[in-house]
């Protein structure tokens, strides 16, 4: 599955990517580009793939066969100018729990040859307030923003962002999404994975869904609700014993609640509020919907699972 990407330089790019192990293929011939500055997620179930693509995108996992290219390099080579040049936040890391949060992230800026102003970092990542408090007297949110300045210690041009609000309350969850839109207004180019549809609905530039190690779906999260049978809903209620014209298609929900599925919304709009102005009736509660991000989601893995089953 492929879609052209947004104009602009190429971070990273992908073509034909496989990997197996023994008779298991997790990753099925993958092709994708990310362009700098963008926000890139990629959403699927567990086993769908996205891992190991991932960990072959920042060179701690090796190919079995296709073209990857990060920032210019092969990630493969691990090379000294591509590691300096990307930052990672896992799911899980381990920090030294004695130190304090500007210590531990002095120490990992001093790994880097043009490392970013560690206060400025700090700041960023909304730790400000707890720059001297030690590791071990952080909440689960502050150590997940720890493990961002971590990243950010060295002024990367690639972030790659692993679950990065897993186990965050919600309004954790909302500063960190604040800290992606500050790095994305930085010029940053963010490869994000997430289990969370509206945290790639929120942030993503562009999504790819994974399942069964093949991206079945490429585009923005706007787009990709206007996705094959996922059809627009219309919602609506009518006073008692009034019946919309057959022609229209409607159908009746319940009571005097009525709907109808389409992929031609503007159309059976305009033929569906027509007939209410010359019939002199008021459309209740009148709601359009169209899929989510999570209906596309659900629906394309869904079918992925039903056709590895057969």
């Amino acid at each position: 599955m492929t879609a052209e990407a947004p104009a602009g330089e190429v971070a990273i790019e992908v073509r034909g990517l496989r990997k197996s192990y023994g008779s298991l293929e997790a990753v099925r011939g993958i092709d994708l580009s990310v362009v700098r500055g963008e926000v890139f997620a990629m959403l699927g179930p567990n086993g769908a793939g996205k891992t190991t693509t991932v960990e072959i995108l920042e060179g701690y996992r090796s190919r079995s066969s296709g073209e990857v290219r990060v920032l210019g390099h092969d990630p493969a080579r691990r090379e000294r100018d591509l590691m300096s040049r990307m930052g990672i936040v896992l799911q899980q890391s381990g920090v030294q729990q004695y130190l304090t949060v500007r210590e531990v992230v002095a120490m990992y800026a001093g790994y880097y040859p043009h490392p970013r102003d560690v206060d400025e970092v700090i700041e960023l990542v909304g730790l400000a307030d707890a720059a001297n408090r030690r590791i071990l007297q952080l909440s689960g949110g502050q150590h997940r923003r720890v493990d961002v300045a971590l990243a950010l210690a060295g002024d990367p041009e690639l972030l790659f962002l692993d679950e990065p609000t897993t186990g965050f309350d919600p309004s954790a969850r909302r500063q960190a999404w604040d800290t992606v839109r500050s790095l994305a207004g930085l010029g940053k180019t963010v490869f994000l994975t997430t289990h969370f549809m509206d945290e790639a609905q929120a942030l993503a530039d562009r999504v790819a869904i994974i399942a069964r190690g093949q991206i079945v779906a490429l585009g923005s999260p706007n787009t990709l609700g206007a996705r094959g049978s996922q059809a627009t809903v219309i919602r609506f209620s009518l006073p008692d014993g009034v019946v919309p014209a057959e022609e229209l298609g409607i159908t009746r929900v319940s009571g005097g609640a009525w709907q109808v599925q389409t992929t031609e919304p503007t159309r059976v709009l305009h033929e569906l509020t027509g007939w209410a102005v010359n019939a002199q009736v008021e459309l209740v509660g009148l709601e359009v919907s169209r899929p989510s991000l999570e209906d596309v989601y659900l629906a394309l893995t869904s079918e992925e699972d039903q056709e590895g089953a057969a």
